[in-house]
């Protein structure tokens, strides 16, 4: 109880912390509130509705908030549903991503000799690949799509969380905690889930909360080159895709005329992966032994 107290005091006293918080906390319930905020017109609620077929996008009005794009599909109905578009893959890539990585990092950190040299080679192999170029290449294969790229990224991610919590659980080994649960026989698997996982799982804690800004985002702009989501889909690299051919009007007199379309989707975007970084740093200092006062 004392500590969590004293992380609230933490957060309170710490603007930059506090703003990460209420960001976060505010795209958390944009994301839960969205069937509220943005009533899905139809079937599929991840469809953007459409208000005509003009090329030409149109400013906020009471019908449409935030304006239309090309296409007229609705950049409110867009940015509120891509909320929950990118916690989904957020949260499914770091899910899977973690686990693999977590798995792989134990056993070669608790077993060592071979079985380390084993899985850290295997690592070191995917890690060769440059990620982004990587993560294209299977979509090229794989066929364009959401569920793809979510795939794609799940298989380049988890060597990061590998190598991360086998260098924690390398230095927890050392304690002696651990040497006497060993030198009393303690089964393997019960010294990995009492003493040397809860013991080493900070860093992957911050390392989460600064994937939740990078992933998405990452996800956004294969969207936004067309290997994501598909063509209408509340994404919001979708939406900046199709604000590309407006963010300059032709219109000497009035060359921002059309600044809507790239606006609310691109500050949607900024305050996402602000929140999610200041929170990390939030979690450091919060997290780490050193810092706390």
């Amino acid at each position: 109880m004392e500590g969590i107290l004293r992380a609230v005091r933490k957060i309170i006293r710490n603007a930059t912390s506090l703003l990460g918080v209420i960001l976060v906390s505010f795209f958390i319930v944009v994301a839960i509130c969205a069937p509220f905020l943005a009533p899905p017109p139809y079937g599929d609620p991840y469809q953007i509705p459409r208000s005509g077929w003009s090329v030409t996008p149109q400013p906020p009005s009471p019908q449409n908030p935030f304006g239309t794009t090309e296409g007229q599909y609705d950049i409110y109905y867009g940015v509120v549903w891509g909320t929950r578009t990118a916690f989904r893959v957020g949260l499914i890539v770091i899910g899977f991503a973690l686990t693999i990585g977590m798995i792989i990092g134990t056993l070669a950190a608790y077993f060592g000799g071979w079985i380390d040299e084993l899985l850290m080679r295997i690592t070191d192999i995917f890690l060769a690949f440059p990620f982004l170029v990587g993560v294209i290449v299977l979509v090229t294969i794989l066929g364009p799509g959401l569920n793809h790229v979510m795939l794609a990224m799940i298989i380049f991610y988890w060597m990061t969380f590998a190598r991360l919590i086998r260098g924690s659980i390398l230095q927890v080994k050392e304690n002696q905690y651990v040497m006497a649960a060993v030198a009393l026989g303690a089964p393997g698997y019960r010294i990995i889930s009492t003493h040397l996982i809860p013991n080493s799982i900070y860093p992957i804690i911050i390392q989460v909360s600064m994937d939740m800004a990078t992933v998405p985002l990452l996800a956004a702009a294969l969207s936004f080159l067309g290997l994501g989501a598909p063509v209408g889909y509340a994404d919001w690299g979708q939406l900046v895709a199709f604000s590309r051919n407006w963010i300059i009007s032709s219109n000497g007199g009035n060359p921002f005329q059309f600044w809507y379309t790239i606006f609310f989707p691109g500050i949607t975007i900024v305050l996402y992966a602000l929140g999610w970084n200041l929170l990390g740093d939030t979690l450091r200092d919060i997290l780490d032994p050193k810092m706390l006062i």
